[in-house]
């Protein structure tokens, strides 16, 4: 019989990456929040910037002290699940802090 690990639904599945894009109209970089379903952190980031290129050039340096790429936080398996995203997806969450996919206790940039 199959014996599934107790803690198997908290395993780091994927991350939410926020990727600083220079868009054409702005003067400075906005913030784009991906939903990437990769477990290694790097792989994540690295799909995020693929991802962000779609919207315009990815921030070269810092922009008041927020790095142009940033994995902010996990996603466990059952959230994973729960927000419908698919292993190895890389999905756009937009410019707008995404309440759903991050918790309240971080601060909105």
């Amino acid at each position: 019989m199959f014996r599934q690990r107790p803690d198997a639904d908290l395993i780091v599945q994927g991350w939410v990456v926020g990727v600083m894009v220079e868009v054409a109209g702005e003067p400075y970089p906005v913030r784009h929040y991906f939903g990437v379903g990769k477990a290694d952190r790097a792989q994540a980031e690295w799909s995020a910037v693929d991802r962000a290129l779609e919207a315009g050039a990815v921030a070269s340096s810092p922009f008041r002290g927020v790095e142009p790429v940033e994995a902010l936080r996990e996603i466990v398996a059952y959230k994973m699940v729960e927000l419908g995203l698919k292993p190895g997806e890389t999905r756009a969450l937009g410019d707008k802090f995404p309440r759903r996919w991050l918790p309240a206790d971080l601060p909105a940039q």
